[in-house]
């Protein structure tokens, strides 16, 4: 779908409803958050009421100060005229929301900048193109003849900064990001205060987490896969709002040789996420799909049922074709020595 198209036909989905339901995923990071709060405030500049709704948990240092902007789960009761729009993921089992919960005959709509399997909804809104669903929210408000004020603005350029490492994975095709970068700051927007928001604020106990992480990674394939896990115990110890995941991500990026990046994370006794980052050759996407994950070729995720130990191995292997040329050199090595 073109983009005009797109964003006049999400217009149009909005204006057919009074009441608009705004649905994040599981586990929010600055994007969704920055999304749902700054369409929220936008709709309502248009007339219309919202919720917004977000399972959790804020436990991030950069957007627990929202938690309380958000509703756990679905209104017991929706006004007439209401709909719902999912922002940040293409799947209703992502947002931690049990799909009956959603009234029989509610009107849905997608937003979102991810490539996945495509959920039954009224209308998907769907941009692989861009790095962040702020960038589209704003290019809605945009769409729509308007400016977003400086509060939305705000929470653009936050969510922005956080899907792209404060500008870290972009590169030399993103001329019209940084052009609507220029628009958010002239609407009143702070570059300083959104690297501070994202990563000033940290505690000791986030730098020992850390820490324990670095240390336990392991490299695979000769360097090239590095890999690494937090536990149940490690999170009792250090807390939930000690975990840094783009500081992480970032500092493993930077080791020599290195061309692919693992974080295994348990978050309960019979669950874990997993998140991956492909420095450029591989798709990361393709690989998180092979668990039912999915994301970006450069940056995806997944959550399942499993424990870290036994995911681990399954992990490894799944990259296996990626390295099958590395994964043979030791051995050869070994033929040559012998």
């Amino acid at each position: 779908m073109h983009p005009d198209t797109m964003y006049s036909e999400l217009l149009a989905f909005i204006d057919r409803h009074r009441h608009l339901v705004l649905i994040g995923h599981k586990e929010p990071d600055g994007d969704c958050v920055g999304s749902q709060l700054a369409l929220g405030s936008f709709l309502r500049r248009r007339g219309k009421t919202c919720s917004l709704v977000s399972a959790g948990p804020f436990g991030k240092t950069e957007i627990n100060g929202y938690a309380s902007q958000f509703l756990p789960s679905l209104p017991a009761e929706l006004p007439p005229g209401s709909a719902a729009i999912v922002v940040d993921c293409s799947s209703l089992s992502r947002t931690g929301l049990a799909e009956p919960a959603l009234p029989a005959g509610l009107a849905l709509a997608f937003i979102d900048h991810h490539r996945g399997a495509s959920p039954v909804a009224e209308l998907l809104c769907i941009d692989p193109t861009a790095p962040a669903v702020t960038l589209m929210v704003q290019r809605l408000i945009e769409a729509a003849g308007q400016v977003p004020n400086r509060a939305e603005a705000e929470w653009l350029l936050f969510g922005l900064c956080t899907d792209t490492g404060f500008f870290r994975h972009l590169d030399q095709a993103s001329q019209a990001v940084f052009d609507a970068v220029g628009r958010l700051v002239a609407a009143g927007a702070s570059p300083k205060a959104a690297f501070y928001q994202m990563s000033g604020g940290k505690s000791l106990a986030s730098r020992h987490l850390m820490a324990r992480a670095l240390g336990r990674t392991e490299a695979h394939f000769g360097g090239r896969l590095l890999l690494t896990w937090l536990t149940l115990a490690d999170q009792e110890e250090f807390g939930l709002a000690g975990r840094d995941s783009d500081l992480l991500y970032q500092l493993l990026m930077t080791i020599e040789g290195m061309e692919a990046a693992v974080v295994i994370r348990q978050e309960t006794a019979t669950e874990c996420t997993v998140g991956f980052r492909s420095l450029e050759r591989i798709d990361v996407a393709a690989i998180a799909s092979q668990f039912g994950g999915g994301g970006h070729r450069l940056a995806a995720g997944l959550h399942l049922s499993a424990r870290y130990d036994e995911l681990r191995p399954r992990i490894i292997a799944a990259f296996l074709p990626e390295f099958a040329e590395a994964a043979a050199q030791p051995a050869a090595s070994a033929v040559a020595s012998s």
